[in-house]
């Protein structure tokens, strides 16, 4: 998996109290591309010598994600993972199911079948998330040398 490097100086504000804990989780947030899980997160922050408690994690987690400020995906196993957000606006992921590595995509078919199943059902202010699992290029190419 990649990550990306940088000083917190972008970091985005967390919604509710503002403390060392809840910055630290925000910037640890910054400096990966691909999606964590809290456990992840959590350990990162230990090896980095912040010391955050896990319930805290998640509540900082829970918060980003209520502001949409983090984009969360359930694995197979049922465990949500978060990444920032890299756009404000309405996106779905194509995820690979070997590296973790997610592309935001657009899908206007998608949000007009989603319009119009509402509409038949009579349904309004609807809202839906769609993720798309797959084997990335680089994965693959690895899988086929094996």
């Amino acid at each position: 998996m990649t990550t990306a490097t940088g000083d917190g100086a972008g970091t985005a504000p967390v919604r509710g109290r503002s403390t060392r804990q809840r910055a630290a989780v925000a910037a640890a947030l910054d400096q990966v591309d691909e999606f964590r899980s809290a456990q992840e997160l959590h350990d990162m922050l230990k090896h980095r010598g912040d010391s955050v408690g896990l319930t805290t994690v998640y509540r900082t987690l829970q918060s980003l994600a209520d502001a949409g400020e983090v984009d969360v995906l359930r694995t197979n196993d049922g465990e949500s993972v978060y990444r920032r957000c890299s756009t404000g606006d309405h996106h779905h992921h194509l995820v690979c199911r070997i590296c973790g590595k997610a592309v935001e995509v657009e899908g206007p078919a998608v949000e007009q079948w989603a319009e119009t199943i509402a509409a038949q059902h009579g349904y309004v202010a609807v809202a839906h998330t769609v993720e798309i699992f797959g084997t990335c290029a680089e994965c693959a190419a690895a899988a086929a040398k094996n």
